[in-house]
């Protein structure tokens, strides 16, 4: 394989040595010949941080594994193997008025990819996560076993694998009900907002009456202006397209600079020049979902953008009650450190549960930051977030992280246990190994040394 086939999006951390095709890997698990932390399940490669990554062992790439195996209009459930991308599902069942009632912000994710992490959407506050949507999957484990697993049906496995970001097995297939619209367009609106406290006091109404809202912030502002930025809410169209176009970009980032050409003068300009022309639209304009949920999509490797080092990101929760003080502190952080981040974006989770166990999504508000990767400063940075964030009593995100050490991530997910209790013995990632195996190997030292 070449040497960035199966790499991170964020590009901050090394590509996978080795590689098992679906095939390879499900002989292997059926022959009860995978050995400790030998395989990890890899979608399409949009996980920012290496929890799709397994330095100790191989990779299985699984986007053979592509076949929609059946689909319901009349109760819009559909069948998919675990390698079919979000935008293969949206195409074959918009003609029928239905969507994907949770969408991140790419189309390009696998289906099985989407569960693993438990992705959530801009409309949380309404739909939950992606977990919640998931009627029931097939569940490939090393003991050559195939377990069907739905809510009341191997529950342990099923609340394991949503957000278990690949450790309990291969899904095989998976069931997801999607929602019905009357189009896939979106009725868009946009409103400026001056400050942060502004944003807070609009934000709650603008979850009430909306299916979509989410907030773009101009992270390098400062002083007067800071946390000044665009509250972006929709709902699908009553009338526009029921069919979904063919999902190919119309630029392309064609190589990878030496160094990156998001720099500051960069940022500035293109903050500016977002907020006039996203800024400057009045009232209700009728959007393609494709620019209104995938934006980035339409530009092919953005992130080579962010130069051979990669990026960090960096997102963040905090509970309603301390989000008017933490989030404040997250952008202050960042412009004290001389960091800019090229999309920075801020929205409110609802209170819906996950069915998953490890599930980022939880009630508060969410802040996503990207960085480039300027070796020790960011990483001074990031640690910073952590605190603040966890301080808060908040959680970081782990499928969005390459570099959280394992304090952070017991502070972000005091229940991990539950996942290593059900976690298949051969499957092992970087981030696991670096957190809750470190955390593991912590406790049996002490208890060593208590004897």
């Amino acid at each position: 394989m070449s040497g960035d086939a199966y790499q991170s999006f964020g590009r901050a951390t090394p590509p996978a040595r080795r590689a098992l095709s679906a095939a390879q890997a499900i002989a292997l698990l059926k022959g009860g010949g995978a050995g400790e932390g030998s395989v990890l399940p890899y979608g399409n490669g949009r996980s920012y941080g290496d929890s799709c990554q397994n330095d100790g062992g191989s990779i299985v790439d699984m986007r053979s594994l592509n076949r929609i195996l059946g689909f319901d209009a009349e109760t819009g459930v559909i069948e998919a193997e675990a390698g079919t991308l979000l935008s293969d599902i949206i195409a074959r069942a918009a003609p029928h008025g239905y969507f994907p009632a949770v969408v991140p912000g790419t189309q390009f994710v696998t289906l099985g990819g989407a569960i693993a992490n438990d992705v959530h959407g801009k409309n949380h506050h309404r739909r939950g996560s992606f977990g919640c949507h998931v009627v029931s999957f097939t569940l490939l484990r090393s003991d050559g076993r195939t377990y069907e697993c739905r809510a009341p049906a191997n529950p342990r496995l099923f609340a394991a694998t949503i957000g278990g970001m690949g450790l309990t097995g291969i899904i095989l297939s998976a069931k997801l009900r999607l929602m019905p619209v009357p189009s896939l367009d979106v009725m868009e609106e946009i409103k400026p907002f001056s400050g942060l406290a502004e944003y807070f006091d609009l934000a709650e109404a603008a979850d009430r009456d909306n299916e979509y809202a989410v907030a773009w912030i101009d992270q390098l502002a400062g002083g007067a202006d800071a946390g000044r930025g665009l509250l972006i809410t929709g709902n699908h169209a009553r009338y526009g397209a029921r069919a979904a176009k063919t999902a190919r970009a119309k630029l392309s980032v064609p190589f990878q600079p030496p160094f990156t050409v998001l720099n500051r003068p960069f940022l500035t300009a293109f903050n500016a020049a977002y907020r006039w022309r996203k800024g400057s639209a009045r009232g209700v304009r009728q959007a393609g979902y494709q620019g209104f949920f995938f934006p980035l999509d339409g530009v092919s490797n953005w992130n080579r953008l962010y130069g051979q080092r990669g990026l960090f990101q960096h997102q963040s929760v905090v509970p309603d009650e301390a989000a008017r003080t933490a989030v404040p502190a997250l952008l202050a952080a960042a412009r004290a450190a001389g960091q800019g981040s090229f999309l920075t974006v801020l929205k409110r989770f609802g209170a819906t549960r996950s069915p998953g166990l490890l599930s980022f999504a939880r009630p508060g508000y969410t802040l996503t930051l990207d960085f480039p990767n300027r070796g020790a400063a960011t990483l001074a940075l990031l640690n910073e977030l952590d605190a603040i964030t966890t301080g808060a009593g908040g959680a970081v995100n782990p499928y969005k992280d390459a570099r959280m050490g394992a304090e952070v991530f017991a502070a972000s997910f005091p229940n991990w246990r539950e996942i290593e209790a059900v976690r298949d013995p051969a499957f092992m990632s970087d981030l696991w190994a670096r957190t809750a195996r470190v955390l593991l190997d912590r406790g049996e030292a002490l208890a060593h040394a208590a004897e």
